[in-house]
């Protein structure tokens, strides 16, 4: 299904800026996003490793700090770092590589969605450093804290600009996500149905309408939200005799927020599949499985949210049907993740740095997944909620997702989107240290959690009956610097690479099997040259000779007639 992108009209690209920063080319916007999630991972990072030093010696940020680190490393590891890698990154560099298009639907519009992106970043760490400092209430900016100016926390200024970057970061992925889609349905090429599509296409497309559906009401309580505080309105402002509703925004948050999480997982998933199926040697277990399963946790994340506000005195019928939403939106995610693991059973596996680090997640996810069980029934939930079980299950669910997933990803499409590798040694203790002093952090808050420690508080000392539980504390901060000083090697290895790594002569070096694999490494400008992909079959099809097996690509380059697409 060939789309007007075939021309190349639209690219007409010579001066460097238009090229590599003002450009329209799907593989380098989505570099760009990709390496700005980097960044601003950095920027999250730190921040956390601030205030668990503070936890560990109280007193190193005071409490206004503190609260404002805690707010953004939310915010930007939710927003600024998953959203872009796992959908602006991944999924503008292989869309059109992977459904043989020669670009995105709208190029130009795919451009001004990482600007957007690029501007929303630049306004939230603006808002550090305006009068008041940033805003400190919380990445979920629960009112009466973030609407009432008398109990504002942080000044008005940091909140409006920290309103105003989601604001612009909704926008970005909105633009993207209708690219995304529209190419997908539009521009496949030809034999390439539904069902031929690769898993990461489904997922990303998820993902992507899932997040259409639901951001709307979020824009408009971010809305009433800055009346609030600017104007004057109450929504949800409470003051006598003019009563709010501030539960109305925990709606608004979550109705966004709770599928927001899956926005994240379903790339990630796709991730893990490809993954998987490459590095094991075999299909995916149940394609249509995997798929339907997908889908059908896509519209059932719609029917969850209020699981979040169990104790928030909401009628306790609803909280019943959302406990049962809650628990049978585990069970297709379950049939996600036994398709993987049985795609892994009897495989002959390379333990490649994606591979370890696509076990990894899986193997953390699972962790976070059952603990997640306890948090969707009303009465162990009424227990949890405020304590650092929650810290932890949140952190085997979304880190999982965002760093672990992320980076099987870059070790594996690295060498098609740079044409070099990243060492495969440095790649495997990467993996492998990740994995314990992530554990070293994450898992001990889940004793944390069963002592009744509440999470958000500046000290655990301010506590008497806690302070026995300091060590862990302590603990937890060495594992996170532990932690940080691993991944801040990784990303000088990373860009090391991009400029000095062993160049890769192969096109395919990982005997994969879906199209992107076809072109070269890196891709030229459009794609495929005086080629044009021709989808012949699955995409993951192997065959037995013996007792080995043989790669079968998805499809095949033919040469172009006439006037080629390449300019």
């Amino acid at each position: 299904m060939g789309g007007s992108n075939m021309s190349g009209e639209h690219h007409r690209e010579e001066s460097f800026i238009k090229r590599y920063i003002f450009s329209t080319d799907h593989k380098v916007i989505g570099k760009q996003y990709l390496i700005t999630g980097i960044v601003m991972a950095i920027f999250g990072g730190v921040l956390a490793l601030f205030f668990r030093i503070n936890l560990a010696n109280p007193g190193f940020l005071s409490h206004e700090q503190y609260n404002a680190f805690v707010t953004l490393h939310g915010a930007i590891m939710f927003f600024w770092v998953a959203m872009p890698i796992l959908l602006g990154g991944f999924g503008n560099v292989l869309i059109p590589l992977m459904i043989g298009a020669r670009d995105m639907a709208f190029p130009t519009l795919n451009m001004m969605s990482y600007w957007t992106f690029f501007l929303s970043a630049v306004i939230l760490i603006l808002s550090m450093f305006v009068p008041g400092g940033a805003f400190s209430g919380g990445w979920t900016v629960y009112p009466p804290l973030s609407a009432n100016p008398e109990v504002l926390i942080g000044a008005k200024w940091g909140a409006n600009l920290f309103l105003l970057a989601l604001a612009f970061e909704f926008a970005s992925m909105l633009m993207g996500g209708v690219n995304f889609v529209t190419t997908v349905l539009t521009m496949r090429v030809r034999g390439l149905t539904f069902m031929r599509l690769p898993i990461f296409i489904w997922m990303e497309v998820i993902a992507s309408l899932v997040f259409l559906f639901s951001v709307a009401p979020l824009i408009a309580g971010a809305l009433m939200l800055l009346l609030d505080i600017n104007l004057g309105t109450h929504f949800f402002r409470v003051e006598a005799g003019k009563a709010g509703d501030p539960i109305l925004w925990q709606h608004l948050f979550w109705f966004f927020g709770h599928p927001e999480v899956y926005v994240i997982l379903f790339p990630a998933l796709g991730i893990l599949a490809e993954v998987f199926t490459t590095y094991a040697r075999r299909p995916i277990f149940s394609y249509k499985t995997f798929v339907y399963a997908n889908i059908v946790a896509a519209i059932l994340s719609f029917l969850v949210w209020a699981h979040h506000q169990f104790v928030a005195g909401i009628n306790t019928i609803s909280a019943l049907g959302f406990s049962i939403t809650t628990v049978l939106i585990s069970v297709p995610f379950s049939m996600s993740l036994v398709v993987l693991g049985l795609t892994l059973a009897g495989g002959s596996i390379r333990f490649t740095p994606a591979f370890l680090f696509g076990l990894f997640a899986f193997l953390m996810f699972i962790i976070g997944g059952l603990t997640g069980l306890p948090l969707g029934a009303v009465a162990s939930d009424i227990y949890f909620h405020d304590t650092y079980f929650v810290v932890a299950h949140f952190h085997y669910t979304v880190f999982t997702i965002a760093v672990l997933s992320s980076l099987a990803g870059i070790y594996h499409w690295f060498p098609k989107m740079f044409g070099r590798r990243i060492n495969y040694t440095f790649g495997k203790w990467h993996a492998i240290l990740t994995l314990v002093f992530y554990n070293g952090f994450a898992f001990p808050a889940f004793f944390l959690g069963l002592a009744g420690h509440p999470r958000r508080y500046y000290s655990a000392l301010e506590l008497g009956y806690l302070q026995k539980y300091q060590w862990i504390h302590e603990l937890m901060t060495i594992s996170t610097v532990l932690l940080l000083a691993t991944q801040v090697v990784f990303i000088f290895v990373f860009f090391y690479s991009i400029f000095a790594g062993e160049k890769e002569t192969e096109p395919n070096p990982w005997e994969s099997t879906t199209l992107e694999w076809l072109a070269p490494s890196p891709p030229p400008h459009l794609n495929w040259g005086n080629f044009a992909p021709l989808v012949e079959r699955g995409p993951y099809e192997y065959a037995k000779n013996g007792k080995d097996i043989d790669f079968i690509p998805q499809g095949r380059l033919v040469k172009l007639k006439g006037e080629t697409a390449e300019k």
